[in-house]
């Protein structure tokens, strides 16, 4: 009879996951910027950004208030790695005056019982941090504000709706500060679901769900801020008190809603509000039991159709009489007992049909919750893109702690709607005061290493003056290296390159390239073909050069380049052409003519022996001799930076500088013959190879090295050598932010303090990582996943962090080269007497192409910097293979002009 007089209130699992994916599209609307206005879940930002992790320490307050009585607490939290807290608290009653007068008298009120507590607790001089368990839906833009949406439970203060909690805490703390000489810093507002997740994320590091079922009901989890519209930001996670006891008030729930939750919500102090807490918590079932009863005793189904004054008396049936009667053994005589001090004399059947009224009713309570619990879970799944889930929920609340069955049928409905997720429930210890504190800890701790990762960055953050100055000594050092008196002890070597032209447009024929400039050495054959249908066909083959040859000796370096050349050749069926070719060689060459190249000193990782100060011309001629297999005309040695300017001056006129922003870091440009002390001749143009990378190595530009780059630089194949080139370019970035990594680490302020043996290793960290980590379409979990490849397992926290050093390394960078670049463009400018500058840039190099933001960031300060030049920047196509035939070509067509 009670089956089928309640069996609305059954519900099966289908209609449980049909309610678990109302909620998720809840969620949804809720975190929604354009939906969250009218979303009956809030989803509110709590502004708590992470999780304890066990190095958090210290002495702090917490203040909780919210349910039957107020707490006031003192923990001490211990950085033991036993993850041990100290709690000491004291209860003081809330009375009716107070959570039903004004707001000035409640906050008096929290003060008054605050200052009683630090006096017995003997803490009165003491400046401490305090939490503020405040268990009420409030908006919140920080961590320490919170405007009251709405009060709920009990309580109805008159002026504090619509106002900050935690400045009137404030104010009434400072008045009390004065006549009690207490002195507290309130650093959290917490919600009691907030803090009973902290707290069993004190004790267990999986825990990212908390869980209240009550007095009250409510839920929160760690949500992917990239979701949450509703906050600026989209780095990390942060916690969403969801407010679920108002799921249902825009009548998503109306079809499971009986007439008896119709009944007890018109009877409530918030008809209409809160509709989903009135079918779960402890609040509202003993009364919704009672309305059951009257009803069956109304049609005669119950006490003979007897209805006493009890069961006509709102709140007479409570919920600690709901959880007595469910009880296994003393379940019936408890029932018993209570039926009859309601004067309701029961039968023994009455007796059974009351206690399975109770059953059905807290049986719905359970699966309610577990459908939009198991909503929260698969959306965590889901966030983190796993197929299977190990997850741990904190739960608090006299109905999940005092009711005899009801965690056991809780726990089994999460693991039948989600079977996927393996979660353990993990009932929270001191409540939502510890947990107060323990998000009071962490702020205390974030705060703490907020400013000591500022501080270690805080030299990569160049501002506008220190880049002029960059820029001006540039300058100066250029000068330095085109006048004779200064070219000898000059760093910045301004090397002249014999290119005396860019490409007009008639240059035609086949000619050969080779690329040496990295660990790839590439052979091309390029095409190009003149007139109105101008073109430039390339075929190349790659070949490596292992690290050996690298590091061997010159014989064996170019009898490999040769051997290469050989099999190109082969392959393309053209073994006995002597064709014309261009040698790019990308490493520092003093050049007397266009063919003759004396190598000044190996960059990039080279090392190979008896070639410095020899002409790498003749050396390549030797090994082609040595061979005895083919001969070619090798008419230049080229730069590759000079090979970028001439591809994009092929397809633009006005390109008169080439920029490499790669492995390695160097500029060229067109110079006037005229500038050019240390070669005859003062007509036309001459292109100079600047060879920027050693600005700085006479410790001009010290005064901006970090002790990361001085590290980095020691632990170099060329120390003191190359600096600029070694805060720049792609080489190095990789290893810049290796070393700040370690000494973050260090201090404990990343990957819990242990350096992994991954991290160890010099080159681990390539510039490629810094480019995908940086990449503004990669949430979090990627860069977790990039970390954990390098053996490096972080944390959500450690994953912001490693993007933020990578992100001050990589605009350091871009901002060093953009200064450079400006000190360049600005010499452009005066030679031609020219008010405002048009020109344009060719571009090449992995870190300019790839890199998310070192483009752009270049662009911005070369025009902060030279703000009377328009610079265009042109990204280059393979200027070492194309640029390299292209120089052949000029350099052919002005051999040819010159015979002629």
């Amino acid at each position: 009879q009670v089956d089928r007089y309640l069996y609305q209130l059954r519900l099966s699992d289908d209609a449980l996951l049909d309610v678990m994916a109302r909620f998720q599209a809840e969620m949804l609307k809720g975190l929604g910027r354009d939906t969250n206005p009218t979303a009956a879940v809030k989803m509110l930002p709590s502004f708590v950004r992470a999780l304890p992790d066990g190095s958090e320490k210290g002495d702090f307050l917490a203040v909780d208030l919210g349910g039957s009585q107020f707490r006031a607490h003192r923990v001490k939290v211990f950085a033991d790695g036993k993850q041990s807290s100290q709690l000491e608290s004291k209860f003081y009653p809330t009375p009716q005056e107070v959570t039903q007068g004004n707001g000035a008298e409640l906050f008096d009120y929290i003060a008054d019982c605050l200052s009683d507590f630090m006096e017995t607790k003997n803490l009165k001089h003491k400046k401490l941090p305090l939490g503020f368990t405040f268990s009420f839906p409030c908006k919140q833009t920080k961590l320490e504000e919170g405007v009251l949406l709405a009060w709920t439970k009990h309580f109805r203060v008159r002026g504090v709706q619509d106002t900050d909690v935690v400045s009137s805490l404030r104010k009434a703390l400072q008045k009390h500060k004065a006549s009690f000489d207490i002195d507290v810093d309130v650093l959290a507002l917490v919600n009691d679901t907030v803090g009973t997740m902290m707290t069993c994320g004190y004790d267990d590091q999986r825990c990212e769900v908390g869980l209240i079922v009550g007095t009250g009901t409510n839920a929160c989890y760690m949500e992917e801020m990239r979701h949450i519209s509703l906050v600026e930001g989209d780095e990390g996670r942060m916690c969403i008190n969801t407010e679920w006891g108002a799921f249902g008030d825009d009548g998503a729930l109306d079809d499971l809603r009986t007439e008896f939750d119709r009944e007890l919500d018109l009877g409530s102090l918030n008809p209409g509000k809160q509709l989903f807490e009135k079918m779960i918590s402890s609040l509202y079932l003993g009364e919704l039991v009672r309305l059951i009863l009257l009803k069956m005793t109304k049609e005669g189904l119950l006490f003979n159709g007897k209805v006493s004054t009890a069961l006509l008396t709102k709140g007479k049936i409570e919920m600690r009489h709901v959880s007595a009667m469910e009880k296994d053994k003393e379940g019936l005589s408890n029932t018993k007992e209570i039926l009859t001090d309601l004067n309701l004399f029961p039968s023994e059947e009455d007796c059974v049909a009351v206690q399975h009224v109770c059953t059905i009713v807290s049986f719905r309570s359970a699966n309610l919750c577990a459908a939009a619990l198991a909503a929260i879970l698969t959306r965590l799944r889901e966030n983190k893109k796993l197929l299977r889930m190990r997850t741990t929920v904190g739960i608090d609340g006299g109905l999940y702690k005092t009711h005899p069955k009801y965690a056991k049928r809780l726990h089994k409905a999460v693991r039948r709607l989600v079977p996927t997720c393996d979660v353990r429930f993990l009932l929270s210890e001191g409540g939502s005061g510890r947990g107060a504190a323990v998000v009071t800890a962490v702020a205390h701790r974030l705060a703490a290493q907020r400013r000591r990762v500022d501080a270690a960055l805080a030299p990569f953050l160049l501002p506008l003056a220190v880049l002029r100055e960059v820029r001006d000594t540039m300058r100066a050092e250029l000068e330095y290296g085109l006048k004779r008196e200064t070219q000898a002890t000059a760093t910045v070597k301004m090397l002249p390159t014999y290119v005396c032209g860019t490409p007009d447009g008639t240059e035609k024929g086949k000619f050969l390239a080779l690329d040496l400039g990295g660990t790839n050495f590439r052979v091309l054959l390029v095409k190009i073909k003149s007139g109105r249908r101008k073109s430039v066909q390339m075929y190349n083959k790659i070949f490596a050069i292992p690290l050996e040859i690298m590091q061997g000796t010159g014989e064996e370096l170019f009898d490999h380049i040769v051997q290469c050349i050989a099999d190109f050749l082969e392959y393309m069926g053209i073994k006995g052409a002597r064709l014309p070719l261009g040698f790019t060689f990308s490493f520092p060459c003093r050049q007397a003519s266009i063919d003759k190249g004396t190598l000044v000193g190996w960059t990039k990782g080279f090392k190979a022996t008896d070639c410095e100060g020899e002409d790498v011309v003749d050396m390549l001629r030797e090994a082609i001799r040595r061979r005895n297999e083919f001969d070619l005309d090798i008419v230049a040695v080229v730069n590759d930076t000079v090979g970028t300017m001439m591809t994009c001056g092929y397809e633009d006129p006005n390109c008169e500088i080439g920029l490499i922003a790669g492995t390695g870091s160097n500029v060229c440009y067109m110079e006037d013959m005229k500038n050019i002390e240390i070669v005859e001749g003062n007509e036309g143009k001459m292109c100079i190879n600047t060879e920027w990378g050693a600005f700085g190595d006479n410790g001009c530009i010290d005064h901006i090295r970090t002790k990361y780059d001085r590290e980095v630089d020691e632990g170099s194949l060329n120390p003191g050598k190359q600096r600029y080139e070694k805060m720049t370019s792609g080489m190095y970035l990789g290893e810049i932010v290796r070393q700040i990594l370690i000494d973050l680490t260090k201090q404990g302020l990343l990957f819990r303090g242990h350096i992994s043996e991954s991290l160890r290793k010099r080159g681990i960290f390539e510039t490629k990582f810094l480019s995908q980590i940086e990449s503004d379409r990669l949430a979090l979990l990627q860069v977790r996943r990039i970390l954990q490849q390098l053996g490096l397992d972080s944390t959500c926290d450690d994953s912001i962090i490693v993007k933020e050093v990578c992100g001050v390394v990589s605009r350091r960078a871009a901002r060093l080269c953009g200064a450079g670049l400006a000190a360049i463009v600005e010499k452009k400018r005066e030679n031609q007497g020219v008010e405002r500058l048009q020109i344009t840039v060719g571009v090449d190099g992995t870190l300019y192409k790839l890199h998310p933001h070192f483009s752009r960031v270049l662009r911005e300060t070369v025009k902060e910097l030279a703000p009377q030049c328009d610079v265009t920047f042109m990204l280059s196509e393979d200027g070492s293979g194309k640029g390299a035939a292209l120089i052949t070509a000029v350099a052919k067509r002005l051999h040819n002009i010159g015979q002629k």
